[in-house]
């Protein structure tokens, strides 16, 4: 996997050469990209964790909102540091009480997306967070969802980015911050 270090940021390497390549996972054809390998390095989980906080520290965001599952890894300590509240978006019936949710597809399939009801508030500003963006269906189902509640997404970040799959262009306008660039 190739890095692209950010503004010269040697920590975008070390990230990257933790990220493990699964071929064929979960289905033939399919080069999934594991982030645990990365929580199993500490430096490497602390440099993503560091440099997704010294990027949005100043930029007023209320709700940081994980995505199922790997967004609750990384979303939590971003949440704390910068000092919003974290929100889960969850698959569907995971979450207890009143929910709202988007059906979206993947590369491999289709899914559901759900938040409860209320946790997010009309005119927040949310960081929208996962570990990686391919064909965007996911981002994309998750900023519908909090627009429908009245949510301004500010921008979504992901650890990684499959640039071939221009998840990205299904975003429209909305930023997005990748930290790891590669090919699928």
């Amino acid at each position: 996997m190739s890095a692209v270090a950010r503004d010269g940021d040697p920590r975008v390497a070390r990230i990257s050469a933790a990220i493990r390549v699964v071929p064929d996972f979960p289905k033939p054809g399919i080069r999934f990209r594991d982030v645990t390998t990365l929580l199993l390095d500490h430096q490497s989980f602390k440099d993503t964790i560091d440099i997704l906080v010294e990027k949005y520290k100043d930029k007023n965001i209320d709700v940081v909102a994980g995505i199922e599952a790997r967004g609750f890894i990384f979303g939590p300590p971003i949440a704390l540091a910068i000092g919003a509240k974290f929100v889960p978006m969850r698959k569907p019936r995971k979450l207890p009480g009143e929910v709202i949710g988007e059906e979206y597809t993947l590369e491999y399939g289709t899914d559901r997306i759900e938040l409860h009801v209320g946790a997010v508030q009309p005119g927040e500003r949310v960081l929208l967070i996962d570990d990686l963006i391919a064909t965007g269906g996911t981002l994309r189902a998750a900023i519908s969802l909090l627009e429908r509640v009245g949510a301004q997404v500010a921008e979504c970040a992901c650890v990684i980015g499959l640039r071939d799959l221009k998840g990205q262009e299904r975003l429209g306008s909305k930023p997005l911050f990748i930290l790891v660039e590669c090919e699928h």
